[in-house]
C-alpha cells in the first residue's frame, strides 16, 4: 500500500461564506472500520455506505484496514452529500491507487451513487463562487451542476459525470469540461399594475414606496385588491444588476433550488402560520423567507394574524437588511435587504366602514385586533394607506378608464431611485440620520407642518425619521430639491395607524 495520509478539499454549507474543508483520510490497521469524524450529519456520515459501493463498482480495491475521515476544521457541521467525491478520492490517494499529488490545489464536490455516477448536488453555487476565487484551486463538480458551474464563470471549473472520469483526469490521461460562461438575465416580468382597476390612492403608495424602497401596510376589507397590489412592487422595481442576480441566484442554491438563468425579483409570501425558524432561517445552513426574498418582495399578508413573536422578529431585518442565526455550535449571517409589503383588514371581520353596515365589531374589538401589532413595528413601517372598496359601478363599467401599466410607473420610480443614487447612492428608505438631515433641508412652513402633526400623532422619533424619508421620495418623483409643505402633507397622510391614533 502506497500513502496512507491524504487530504482533499471541499467547502460546507454556511450562508453565503462556504469555509474551506480539508477532508483527511488514514488508512491505518486494525479491524475493518469507516468513521467518519469533524461533526458529520446524517447525510454526510451515509456517505461511508455510498463511497464504499461506488469505488468496488468502479473497479477499484476497497481499503481493508482502519478508515478514519477528518473533516477539518473539527467545530464547523458539515451537510449534504457533496462530500462524496472528496472522501472517495481521499480513499484513493490514501491507498496509492491514485498519485499522492492528484489532489492538491483541487476541490471536489459530489454525491456519489453506488454505481459511481456523480449526481446532481444540491446547494453548490455559494461554494463554487468562494471556491473559483481562490486563484491556484481547479474546482471538479458533477456535470449534473453545470448550471451553476455557468453562473460561477471560472475557468477553473470541471465537470465530470462519473467517479472513472475524475480519477482518469488526476492520472492525467483525460481532459475534463469546462463549463461556457452563462451570463444571468432578467427573468419573467411580474403582473402588470394596469390589470387594476381604480385604487388610486393605493397606487400611489405603491408607487411611493418602490420609489424609495419603504416598507408599506395596506389596510382594506376583503377582495379590495391588496393581494393585487403586493404582487405589481417588483414590476415598478428598477431592474436588477449583475451582482444582485448573483446574490439572488446564490440565495436560491442555498435553499436548494435550482437556479435558472433568468433571474427576477423574488417575491415571498409566507403563510401566516410561519414560525420564527421559517422567516430567518433554521439552522446556519438554509435561508428563511426574510433572505429568500433578498432584493424582491416580503408580502405577508393577514398580518395580524401572525404569531406576535414573529412580527418581532422583523424588527432586526427592517433596519439592518441582514439576518444574523446564532446557535450552539456557531453563527452564520445571511443577508436580507426585502421590502416590506404587509396587508390587513380594518377589523377582525373585515367590513369596519362598510356603507351597507356589515360589520358587528365594536371599539374594543378593533382595538385589540389592530394592536396585534406592537407600535415599535408600526413605526418601522414607512407608509400605511386605508382604502375602501370599489363600487358597483366601477366594477361592472364595461369601459373603465385605462389605468397606468407598470412600464410607466416604473419609468418615474426609476428615475426617482437615479435621483437618489446620484445624490445619497442608496434607496432613501436607507438613509442614516446624518445623511437624512443632509438631504431633507426644511424651510419654516414644512417646520411648522410638521411639528404640528408631531404635537398631534405623537409621532416617535423613529416615525418622524420616516415621515421624512418619504417626503424626500415624494419630491424625488415629483422631481424636486427641496421638500415643500405638499410633500411632506402627503408623507404625513401615509401614517394611517399614527392618524387613528392606534398603538398597543
Amino acid at each position: 500500500m502506497g500513502f496512507t495520509v491524504s487530504t482533499t478539499l471541499s467547502r460546507a454549507p454556511r450562508g453565503l461564506a462556504a469555509p474551506l474543508v480539508r477532508v483527511e483520510v488514514h488508512i491505518g490497521p486494525g479491524l475493518p472500520a469507516f468513521l467518519i469524524v469533524g461533526l458529520p450529519e446524517a447525510v454526510v456520515r451515509e456517505s461511508r455506505e455510498r463511497v464504499r459501493s461506488a469505488l468496488q463498482n468502479a473497479g477499484f480495491e476497497f481499503p481493508a484496514g482502519r478508515i478514519t475521515v477528518n473533516l477539518s476544521p473539527a467545530d464547523l457541521p458539515k451537510a449534504g452529500g457533496r462530500f462524496d467525491l472528496p472522501i472517495a478520492v481521499g480513499i484513493l490517494v490514501a491507498s496509492g491507487q491514485l498519485p499522492h499529488t492528484a489532489a492538491e490545489a483541487r476541490e471536489f464536490y459530489g454525491e456519489l451513487s453506488l454505481s459511481g455516477d456523480l449526481r446532481e448536488t444540491s446547494r453548490l453555487l455559494p461554494a463554487l463562487l468562494a471556491g473559483a476565487g481562490t486563484a491556484s484551486h481547479e474546482l471538479i463538480l458533477p456535470a449534473a451542476n453545470a448550471l451553476e458551474a455557468r453562473i460561477a464563470q471560472s475557468p477553473r471549473l470541471r465537470l465530470a459525470s462519473h467517479l472513472l472520469q475524475v480519477c482518469a483526469a488526476l492520472r492525467g490521461t483525460r481532459e475534463l469540461e469546462t463549463p461556457a460562461p452563462l451570463v444571468l438575465a432578467q427573468g419573467p416580468a411580474a403582473p402588470d399594475l394596469a390589470e387594476v382597476r381604480g385604487q388610486l390612492a393605493a397606487r400611489r403608495a405603491l408607487e411611493i414606496a418602490a420609489a424609495g424602497e419603504h416598507a408599506l401596510l395596506m389596510i382594506g376589507p376583503p377582495g379590495v385588491g391588496k393581494t393585487l397590489l403586493a404582487q405589481r412592487l417588483a414590476g415598478l422595481l428598477p431592474p436588477l444588476s449583475a451582482d444582485e442576480m448573483l446574490e439572488v441566484a446564490s440565495i436560491a442554491s442555498a435553499a436548494g433550488a435550482r437556479p435558472a438563468p433568468g433571474i427576477s425579483r423574488p417575491f415571498r409570501c409566507p403563510h401566516h402560520t410561519a414560525s420564527v425558524a421559517a422567516l430567518l432561517g433554521a439552522g446556519l445552513t438554509r435561508p428563511g423567507e426574510l433572505s429568500l426574498a433578498h432584493r424582491g418582495v416580503l408580502f405577508l399578508d393577514e398580518l395580524p394574524e401572525f404569531a406576535r413573536n414573529v412580527l418581532e422578529a422583523l424588527r432586526e431585518p427592517l433596519e439592518t437588511g441582514t439576518v444574523v442565526i446564532a446557535r450552539a455550535s456557531g453563527s452564520c449571517e445571511w443577508p436580507a435587504r426585502f421590502q416590506l409589503v404587509a396587508a390587513m383588514n380594518p377589523c377582525p371581520c373585515g367590513h369596519a366602514g362598510d356603507p351597507a353596515g356589515r360589520c358587528r365589531c365594536n371599539a374594543r374589538q378593533i382595538a385589540r385586533y389592530r394592536g396585534r401589532i406592537s407600535g415599535p413595528l408600526v413605526d418601522r413601517i414607512d407608509i400605511h394607506v386605508e382604502f375602501a372598496a370599489l363600487g358597483a359601478a366601477d366594477l361592472i363599467a364595461s369601459a373603465a378608464p385605462a389605468a397606468e401599466p407598470s412600464a410607466t410607473v416604473g419609468a418615474r420610480v426609476l428615475a426617482a431611485r437615479q435621483r437618489q443614487l446620484a445624490r445619497q447612492r442608496l434607496p432613501n428608505a436607507r438613509l442614516t440620520i446624518p445623511e437624512l438631515r443632509r438631504v431633507c433641508p426644511l424651510d419654516a412652513p414644512v417646520r411648522s407642518l410638521l411639528g404640528t402633526a408631531i404635537a398631534r400623532l405623537g409621532l416617535s422619533a423613529r416615525a418622524y425619521d420616516r415621515v421624512l424619508k418619504v417626503a424626500r421620495t415624494i419630491a424625488d418623483l415629483a422631481g424636486e430639491t427641496r421638500i415643500s409643505a405638499a410633500h411632506a402633507a402627503e408623507a404625513v397622510q401615509l401614517r394611517t395607524l399614527d392618524r387613528a391614533a392606534i398603538c398597543c
